[in-house]
């Protein structure tokens, strides 16, 4: 029962009410119509009774139908004296009529041979004998009947009747729950001050908007002040790294070779670049990475991301060519865009195998290369920020590649997302890939593959 949704169970609730409802009263009506209706053929048999025993002759108290109604006169003796209507034998047995008090009514009801339905006797004194009048109880239980069969087919009609009323009822109490639901879904903590509506009735469910507005309201400043926490930090990194790595990149230029700078070196360029990726983060969690488009020559662009990572793929033991197509040109930003298949391009030289190859094609950017790809557990996540898989947290990374790379295609108004097969695939959908020519704008795809 508890999982049925809440209209549901209001519903079933106000139909069970109205079932319960209904139930009572027609018991409550059974019962008493059928109280009046055993009074008034008792009154009736009284008034018969006094008749024939003021007028000694049984066809005073036998009215209507005689298969209905009867009266007889009895003797002391117990000696059926006169009989009008219904059965012409006794009706009473000796032993009911010595009952018989005198200035008192003997009421029985029983079936009598004879009489259609069971009738109500009525048996009293008249003089040393004993009157005795009876009416079937056929009408009244056929007008029972009829109450019990009117509850039998009214009630289901008003039970689907009310709770169709019911439901109803729950969807209007409902609709302000159901519209904080529909913002709710549209509310972002760096989407400016959007709040949940709130019903203008001054109850529960508006005393419930309020909470959860207030909650987000602090959930909003204190994801406000996080942000700015690592946009400053991110910023104020920047100098002092660069700082130090100039200072050790002298020291072995004037030095020599000496692993321990040289790793010190690489550090510093660890150190930079996670800056660097905290701050394009933290400016695209505001909605606001700045971006410079302008006609980027696509080939271009894959050669100047080879050659940054040359070096470092030839001392790896890796290959990494460019396979580019001609005049494919985007309206982007080049920096951006290069910063994204860079990171794409560090994963494959960090975690991929085999040569890295940048590809390009009308409307396709691509970088693959022929490892182990994605594990199932962890692409699901792969673009969350700080996301690492197993192998990652023994090989170094700080889990913002792929999130920059999302970053950036959705700064593009794009979208990011791993492709199956074999390696690893990454697709970066950007708008504003334009035909060849640097002058002409129209809307294509960019596929990474990492």
């Amino acid at each position: 029962m508890t999982r049925l949704p809440i209209r549901v169970r209001l519903t079933a609730a106000f139909a069970a009410a109205t079932l319960i409802v209904l139930a009572c009263t027609a018991t409550f009506v059974y019962v008493r119509l059928r109280s009046d209706l055993n009074e008034t053929v008792t009154s009736e048999l009284t008034q018969r009774a006094a008749a024939v025993a003021a007028s000694h002759d049984a066809a005073a108290g036998a009215t209507g139908e005689p298969r209905e109604n009867f009266a007889q006169l009895y003797d002391s003796g117990g000696r059926l004296l006169d009989s009008a209507g219904g059965p012409r034998r006794r009706v009473l047995t000796r032993a009911e009529l010595e009952r018989v008090q005198p200035g008192e009514e003997l009421l029985i009801e029983r079936p009598v041979r004879g009489i259609d339905g069971t009738p109500r006797l009525v048996a009293r004194r008249a003089g040393n004998g004993v009157v005795v009048v009876g009416q079937s109880l056929g009408d009244r239980d056929e007008t029972l009947s009829g109450l019990v069969k009117s509850f039998a087919v009214g009630g289901p009609i008003a039970v689907v009747l009310a709770s169709l009323l019911g439901y109803g009822l729950a969807t209007a109490g409902l609709r302000p729950v159901e519209a904080m639901r529909r913002r709710a879904r549209e509310v972002s903590l760096s989407g400016g001050d959007d709040s949940l509506p709130l019903p203008e009735a001054h109850d529960e469910i508006r005393r419930l908007g309020e909470t959860l507005n207030e909650m987000l309201e602090r959930l909003r400043g204190s994801f406000e002040r996080e942000r700015r926490f690592v946009a400053d930090a991110s910023h104020e990194l920047r100098t002092p790294v660069a700082v130090i790595k100039t200072e050790l990149e002298t020291a072995l230029r004037s030095g020599g070779p000496d692993p321990g700078l040289s790793t010190a070196a690489e550090e510093c360029d660890r150190l930079a670049q996670l800056a660097e990726d905290l701050l394009v983060v933290a400016r695209s969690g505001e909605g606001e990475l700045p971006l410079r488009r302008e006609p980027v020559d696509a080939r271009v662009l894959l050669e100047h991301v080879r050659e940054r990572f040359a070096d470092r793929a030839e001392r790896a033991g890796r290959g990494l060519r460019v396979e580019a197509a001609d005049a494919v040109w985007m309206d982007a930003d080049a920096l951006r865009v290069e910063q994204a298949l860079g990171n794409l391009v560090d994963n494959a030289l960090r975690h991929g195998d085999g040569d890295v190859v940048l590809r390009s094609a009308p409307g396709e950017l691509s970088v693959s290369d022929t490892g182990t790809g994605f594990a199932p557990d962890f692409a699901g996540r792969a673009f969350e920020r700080f996301a690492r898989g197993d192998g990652a947290r023994t090989r170094g990374g700080t889990g913002l590649g792929l999130a920059i790379v999302k970053a950036i295609a959705e700064a593009h108004g794009g979208t990011a997302e791993i492709v199956p097969g074999p390696g690893a695939t990454v697709r970066i959908s950007l708008r504003g890939v334009s035909a060849p020519g640097p002058t002409v704008a129209s809307q294509s795809t960019t596929e990474v593959q990492r």
